[in-house]
């Protein structure tokens, strides 16, 4: 059998050990970027680096600004960034005959206008956030609106094993003014306007907490899973070796029944063939070692095995030896049945 549960933790332990190092790269990361502390500045730096570097990946803040925000629908809020999802959530009738609560995705569309981040100093337009690294939007507003359908449609419903409750609507934005970090490439555009936007490597991060913060949860991050990756491993490797251990166990259990009967059956028929004094000759031929063994019970080494261990399926006793037994002498699996067999 194949110890599903070791390789499974190792398995979940090499991920998570690689999650780790790449949550620490981007800490390190993070560290060596050139931070802003006024948007004005940028410019600056930007000329000056493209003597000497491809690329300039910068940490900027700044707040959410927009000259043609979204006015949202039903929280009356503005944002640059707004989600609508909508759900109906209905009751169904499953095969046990209750009526189980479950919902299903009606609507869900997403709308983004150009914006920037104002420090009071200057602007620098920010392009791809939805893209980007920790950008969270606030919940504006969730109504939910109960289903308000007619007699003759209610009906159909419920004999198709639906009652529909209603829908449940949520708006998701990022509000104007909002307090953003954004970790990315700064580059010139076409007209000369300074952006922010993915770099091709790099990291790319909108977040409302400061970069220092940013640099500290990734290193916590980083810490658990490697410290997660350790305990799974040391957790996995003990179960393959109790898995080995028990295989071996239950070979060397096997080997020694087998020589048990096998021993039984030459002083029984009185044989010198199978070793002198009730012991067995070791063969390298084991073909010729199963022609040669005997169907005997292990337990009374009497009479021939004739039962069956469910679930385990070792046949090694007769029925009257087995009926006292509630594992198997091989693998030592706890019987749930026992079944006899007939040859002829």
């Amino acid at each position: 059998m194949v110890p599903v549960g070791g390789i499974s933790c190792c398995l979940s332990a090499a991920a998570l050990y690689l999650l780790g190092r790449s949550s620490g790269r981007d800490a390190d990361v993070l560290r060596s970027v050139t931070r802003v502390d006024q948007l004005k500045d940028l410019a600056q730096l930007l000329d000056a680096a493209t003597k000497v570097l491809p690329t300039l990946i910068v940490a900027a803040t700044g707040r959410v600004g927009s000259d043609t925000p979204i006015n949202c629908e039903y929280s009356g809020l503005r944002g640059v960034i707004v989600e609508q999802t909508a759900e109906q959530h209905f009751l169904k009738h499953n095969d046990a005959g209750s009526w189980i609560q479950d919902s299903a995705l009606m609507l869900s569309m997403c709308k983004e206008v150009p914006w920037y981040l104002d420090d009071t100093t200057a602007r620098v337009h920010i392009v791809g956030a939805r893209g980007a690294t920790g950008l969270v939007l606030t919940v504006g507003s969730e109504v939910f609106e109960e289903s308000g359908r007619s007699l003759v449609r209610g009906t159909l419903d419920y004999l198709q094993g639906l009652k529909m409750l209603g829908v449940k609507r949520i708006e998701r934005l990022l509000p104007t003014g909002t307090p953003l970090t954004v970790v990315g490439e700064a580059v010139r555009d076409d007209i000369g306007a300074i952006r922010i936007q993915r770099p091709h490597k790099g990291p790319f991060y909108v977040s409302d907490k400061p970069i220092d913060q940013l640099i500290a949860n990734l290193g916590k991050w980083s810490r658990w899973y490697k410290c997660a990756s350790l305990g799974l491993t040391v957790f996995g490797v003990y179960l393959l070796t109790k898995h080995a251990f028990q295989y071996f166990m239950e070979r060397r259990r096997h080997w020694e029944m087998r020589k048990r009967v096998l021993a039984a059956a030459a002083k029984r028929a009185g044989k010198e063939e199978e070793g002198v004094n009730g012991k067995v000759e070791n063969t390298s031929d084991a073909t010729k070692k199963d022609k040669m063994m005997p169907d005997l019970c292990v337990i009374c080494l009497e009479q021939e095995y004739n039962a069956v261990f469910i679930p385990c399926g070792h046949m090694c006793c007769c029925m009257a030896c087995s009926s006292h037994l509630t594992n198997c002498p091989l693998c030592r699996r706890r019987n749930d049945q026992v079944l006899r067999t007939f040859r002829h």
